[in-house]
């Protein structure tokens, strides 16, 4: 009898497929270049990014200087109006300085005449009233008899010869001067004391007699 023999099972390993040397090249070659694009793309939006926040900067900056020119012009514009109103005050005053003058000619004049007392002390109470009307206002009297001359708030129309005051003291007001917060919008007319010493070298100076 003849036994046949039953082949025995061989083992065999699987070995991986491998690419063509021409195919692995190539899929290298689109991996490395698709590297390349997304960081030349990232570059690009960088860039953008970086051009994007200076334009937002700029429009910031002149956004800010705006601003600030807007500030300044609603500054100078209440200036500006703030000043008109204050200029029609002061010729609406000094409108009124006149009226009060001619009021103090008429208490001047009814302390001369007989029997005046009554016009005087009505003439008395409307100034005293337009007096405390005009001080709301800012307006205030500059103080003249006694002081020294001041150019800037007095106007000398005489220069008296006197031993009784020192020279420069201001020994009469012949009208009243004002200043409305703190300008002088009327300066005083007054008399100014000038010594006989003061005269003399007045005189000798300029050769012209005092006045």
């Amino acid at each position: 009898m003849s036994t046949s023999q039953v082949p025995q099972d061989t083992k065999t390993d699987v070995q991986p497929l491998a690419l063509p040397p021409s195919e692995g090249k190539e899929a290298e070659r689109k991996g490395k270049v698709s590297r390349n694009q997304l960081k030349k793309e990232i570059e690009t939006l960088k860039e953008e990014l970086c051009k994007e926040q200076e334009k937002a900067e700029r429009y910031l900056t002149q956004l800010k200087y705006l601003q600030a020119d807007f500030e300044n012009f609603q500054k100078r514009m209440k200036k500006e109006i703030d000043q008109q109103i204050q200029l029609s005050n002061e010729e609406l005053i000094i409108n009124l300085l006149c009226i009060i003058d001619e009021l103090e000619l008429a208490v001047q004049a009814g302390k001369q005449t007989k029997n005046g007392d009554v016009i005087v002390s009505g003439v008395e109470m409307i100034l005293k009233k337009l007096y405390e009307t005009l001080g709301h206002e800012g307006l205030a009297q500059i103080e003249a008899v006694g002081k020294p001359f001041d150019p800037t708030k007095h106007e000398a129309v005489q220069k008296v010869l006197t031993r009784e005051h020192a020279d420069g003291i201001i020994i009469e007001e012949v009208r009243k001067g004002f200043v409305l917060r703190d300008k002088v919008i009327r300066p005083s007319m007054v008399k100014v004391a000038l010594t006989p010493n003061a005269s003399q070298e007045i005189h000798t100076e300029s050769g012209d007699e005092p006045q």
